[in-house]
């Protein structure tokens, strides 16, 4: 398969629903797929020696799940929590986890033809965290891939907890 070939084929894959939501100014999309639910923001409960993005856990209808700040995660400066602010609860693989967001956008559909793979900008946050780019209504949306958002080292350490 050429390399070309191989691009469109990826950029394909990319088609799909996915759920919009903001950090700062910027619109993040992670595909609907992999989102539970969407809940207020609830207080959480912090876990003493875990990593700086990693906010502690909450108890949702009798269910510890752990919650990270995306904002922490990608390096980004922290921010109050405003009335729009809220946790997206996604399952990766075997494990249920929250995820805060500043606001959530809207389900958009996402077509092959509005992507692009997703570049290594080299920045600090990691382009692995990411499935592509969508441009459509000439706006930017980096499309998140939730299982890789933590590595295994961190999953297992998660499961010690």
């Amino acid at each position: 398969m050429t390399a070309a070939a191989a691009s469109a084929d990826q950029v394909t894959a990319l088609s799909g629903k996915y759920l919009t939501f903001f950090l700062g100014a910027e619109e993040y999309g992670i595909a609907i797929l992999k989102v539970r639910e969407i809940i207020g923001i609830v207080p959480v409960t912090p876990v003493p020696g875990t990593p700086v993005f990693m906010q502690g856990v909450i108890n949702l209808r009798g269910k510890i799940i752990p919650v990270i700040d995306l904002r922490a995660k990608f390096g980004m400066s922290t921010q109050a929590a405003t009335r729009e602010t809220c946790i997206i609860v996604v399952r990766r693989h075997d494990l249920e986890l929250g995820i805060v967001v500043d606001a959530v956008s809207e389900v958009r559909d996402v077509s092959g033809s509005e992507t692009e793979p997703m570049l290594d900008l080299g920045s600090d946050v990691s382009a692995e965290y990411f499935l592509g780019i969508s441009k459509a209504d000439g706006k930017v949306r980096l499309l998140l891939d939730i299982d890789r958002i933590l590595s295994c080292e961190e999953i297992i350490e998660l499961g010690r907890r």
